[in-house]
């Protein structure tokens, strides 16, 4: 289907479905949520900052509320804190898959951790919606003179990292209180279906950058494809992005946001120059014939074979799936993961722009 067609499967037309409920996705949520699930977690030593003491503005403090988080049919997703929407959950197994994509993306991108022509002498990095950490970590340990901040709203991250890498709470989807001209870089990843407004969001990065300084932009499509038709519409893979899609208009984030040309737009709107980008496929299972195209598809597998639940419960439950539905629709979705006959891969696009000097 067209990026630009507005879906209309419903529930009932996807594997083990039922029809859609009509409330709102925050009615949908709070009912499944009622319960909530406090992990009480161990608190990180607070970071010494390096920069100005208005930076400490910049995030929430790490409260009891942010640790309270909502429970939807077993599994836990981030507090409902601020305007901060994220599908995914965010306990031990959903990590653990999130850690294995990390090192999917990084190979494709052939070791390196970003496509902006960094120059030496970078000294305070931001990284957005940074999950498990292990992309600042990994900055962090590469360039040991830099300052690396991960913010994300779950404090997900690892307690043991490099002495020049942090973590912070906060949600981009509200003004940023980071001061003006702090970054040399801002890293940005896999946000889509999470942002209600990518302009805005790209516009507090401009300002926090310093001048000179780059913005990164990595994002991925929820629609799997094929080139010989093995993913199709009577497929469960050929459904995927349909649900998604449907949630995050029910969300009111969209899930096209590499389909609608999103970043780009965006990041030239905001007044970033020298602005590139670079789409690529991301296989999917171990079809490929050449010898890294089938490992990075084979840890693509890997990842989301192993909590497909952690990745559709929650909106499944906004489209009015019952639990038992979205496990029938996720051993459908494994087991055509597992096929060889199944040539799947979705798209990745990387947009990198310039502050002006």
């Amino acid at each position: 289907m067209s990026s630009k067609q507005q879906p209309t499967t419903t529930a009932s037309e996807a594997p083990g479905a039922l029809p859609a409920t009509t409330g709102s996705a925050e009615d949908a949520v709070e009912d499944a949520s009622a319960e909530q699930a406090v992990n009480p977690g161990d608190e990180a030593d607070e970071a010494d900052s390096s920069y100005d003491d208005d930076a400490a503005n910049s995030t929430a403090s790490l409260s009891e509320s942010i640790l309270n988080y909502r429970k939807i049919h077993g599994r836990t997703y981030h507090s409902n804190v601020g305007d901060a929407e994220y599908w995914g959950a965010n306990d031990e197994g959903q990590n653990e898959s999130l850690d294995i994509i990390h090192h999917v993306l990084t190979l494709q991108l052939d070791g390196e951790l970003h496509k902006v022509p960094l120059k030496d002498g970078i000294h305070r990095v931001l990284d957005v919606g940074t999950g498990t950490g292990l992309w600042a970590i990994d900055f962090g340990d590469k360039h040991p003179s830099a300052e690396v901040i991960g913010i994300d709203v779950s404090p997900i991250q690892p307690a043991w990292v490099p002495p020049n890498v942090r973590f912070e709470i906060d949600d981009v989807t509200q003004p940023w209180t980071f001061p003006p001209s702090t970054f040399d870089f801002i890293h940005i990843r896999w946000l889509f279906g999470s942002i209600k407004d990518w302009d805005a969001l790209f516009a507090e990065a401009f300002s926090a950058l310093k001048p000179g300084g780059w913005i990164e932009s990595h994002e991925a499509s929820a629609q799997f494809h094929s080139d010989d038709d093995s993913v199709n519409e009577n497929t469960a893979m050929g459904q995927f992005g349909k649900f998604f899609i449907e949630g995050g208009l029910k969300m009111g984030r969209s899930m096209t946001v590499v389909e609608d040309g999103v970043q780009r737009e965006g990041i030239e709107k905001a007044g970033f120059v020298n602005v590139e980008e670079w789409d690529y496929k991301s296989p999917f299972g171990a079809w490929p014939e050449d010898e890294k195209s089938r490992e990075i598809g084979m840890f693509q597998q890997l990842a989301t074979s192993r909590d497909v639940a952690g990745s559709m419960l929650y909106m499944g439950t906004l489209l009015g799936w019952r639990p038992e539905e979205v496990q029938v629709y996720a051993a459908k979705l494994r087991r055509e993961f597992r096929s060889k006959d199944m040539r799947g891969y979705y798209m990745q696009k990387i947009v990198w722009g310039q502050k002006p000097e």
